[in-house]
């Protein structure tokens, strides 16, 4: 993304609405409720791993109104007698566990489920939850929205950090990625896109229903759905990768030029970084009511309004930097941001303008006083409320042009190229980045760098 967002858990009232199937009172063991991630201790359950979602929707901008169904299928990691899914607002309806009822109480974001036989490790099971309602919007603890937010003729879901909780429930949290099949109905006239590649398009009684396939692995985070009018534009780049595109019809003029770049700027990155992590491209171009940023949604990022050459070729970065090796806590956000945002100094630094070292040099004379940017160091923000605020971003690149300076270009550039091919469609952290640097570049004293650059407070020392 190009601008901080962070995190809210909402209190919400216990809800048991299908008395025959839940139970204010489940008890069992679930595997956690939350991962211990240490900004966000309650999103996702350690108790088991997700393999694919199967979420069938339907959406009125009219009424607001959504009705949900979705069929996790998962792997248990544990004996489990109760497992967490992730759930701010919405009614549920009904919960499945295999063929049998399952009991089910709420408390806040957590949608607790007591299946009918308890869970043995290494067993595989389909959970189905159905559920309405109209949508939340989330707010973050820097005031950021994210989740279900309105558009001017539909809607548009935001994820980063927590929001896709408000339109699905799910494991929350990005160590846990899964495949995805997402169906949304609409209002006849309406588009829906999503993550993915587009499998059907069908229209009956006023109602056009759109079909998205994601294959490769996705962190809840980067799913989304945008309903409205677009323009819509396909198109294939010369190695075969399809193109998807949809743009706010008030938007196809100002976001024309740049987005005609969007072949250049992948060829680009290819080069640099690794062959494209995934099956599709594209972007999402919308005017939503309350957030002004863009967001790596997987596949294609979504704009709130026409992009600059900067900022498209920031989140197409994190196709590769935070989409396919994706964190492994909310504190390595840094190997996202820091990655993406080196990426612009890369493009600049060929398309002549200011070199990365120039870059850097730039960024290096604001006063030491200055908490913007050294106010904490990019591997490890305060608290939630940090995670994507400036030195996450520019001090995390600058951190970047350091190991350039130390190892140099040729084996720089075989560091970000590996770095994403040996975590492709994983997670990392930021110990893992370190000692893969190490790895690669033996004989180099890195010390200083992550004492001073990574993990110090204050200015670093320049020698």
């Amino acid at each position: 993304m190009s601008v901080p967002r962070y995190r809210l858990v909402l209190p919400s009232a216990l809800l048991c609405l299908a008395l025959a199937a839940c139970d204010g009172g489940v008890r069992g063991t679930p595997g956690g409720a939350g991962v211990r991630d240490p900004y966000f201790p309650k999103a996702g359950d350690g108790g088991y791993d997700v393999g694919h979602y199967g979420l069938t929707l339907a959406y009125d901008p009219g009424t607001r109104r959504l009705t949900g169904t979705a069929v996790i299928t998962a792997r248990a990691t544990q004996d489990l007698t109760a497992f967490d899914l992730d759930l701010q607002g919405l009614n549920v309806d009904d919960v499945t566990v295999g063929a049998r009822q399952a009991r089910w109480n709420r408390a806040g974001q957590e949608l607790t489920v007591r299946p009918h036989d308890d869970l043995t490790k290494g067993e595989t099971f389909t959970t189905t939850v159905r559920y309405s309602g109209r949508p939340e919007t989330l707010t973050d603890p820097d005031g950021s929205k994210e989740g279900w937010l309105r558009t001017a003729d539909g809607a548009l879901a935001l994820g980063e950090p927590v929001g896709s909780m408000a339109w699905f429930p799910g494991n929350d949290h990005p160590s846990d990625k899964a495949s995805y099949d997402i169906s949304i109905t609409v209002p006849r006239g309406l588009q829906a896109v999503s993550n993915g590649e587009l499998r059907g398009e069908t229209t009956k009684n006023g109602l056009t229903t759109f079909v998205w396939h994601t294959a490769e692995p996705m962190a809840s985070y980067l799913a989304t759905v945008a309903v409205g009018h677009y323009t819509v534009t396909r198109s294939t780049l010369p190695d075969g990768l399809p193109v998807y595109t949809a743009v706010d019809p008030t938007e196809a003029e100002a976001s024309r030029e740049v987005l005609a770049k969007l072949p250049e700027i992948i060829a680009w990155e290819q080069h640099n970084f690794g062959p494209y992590p995934f099956s599709s491209a594209g972007a999402i171009v919308d005017r939503p009511e309350d957030a002004g940023y863009a967001l790596e949604t997987q596949n294609r990022p979504v704009f709130p309004g026409a992009p600059d050459t900067d900022t498209l070729v920031h989140e197409i970065a994190h196709q590769w930097y935070g989409d396919s090796v994706t964190p492994k806590t909310w504190r390595d956000m840094w190997l996202n941001e820091g990655f993406a945002t080196f990426a612009e100094w890369l493009w600049e630094e060929d398309h002549d303008g200011l070199t990365a070292q120039e870059s850097f040099d730039k960024l290096y004379a604001t006063p030491k006083d200055d908490a913007t940017l050294w106010g904490f160091p990019p591997a490890k923000p305060p608290s939630a409320a940090y995670v994507s605020e400036r030195p996450v971003y520019v001090r995390g690149a600058m951190v970047l042009q350091k190991i350039r300076q130390t190892v140099g270009d040729d084996r720089f550039h075989g560091i970000l190229q590996g770095w994403a091919a040996a975590h492709r469609h994983g997670n990392a952290d930021t110990a893992g980045f370190t000692a893969y640097v190490e790895k690669k570049a033996p004989g180099k004293d890195f010390t200083a760098i992550w004492k001073d650059w990574l993990y110090g407070a204050a200015k670093p020392n320049r020698p």
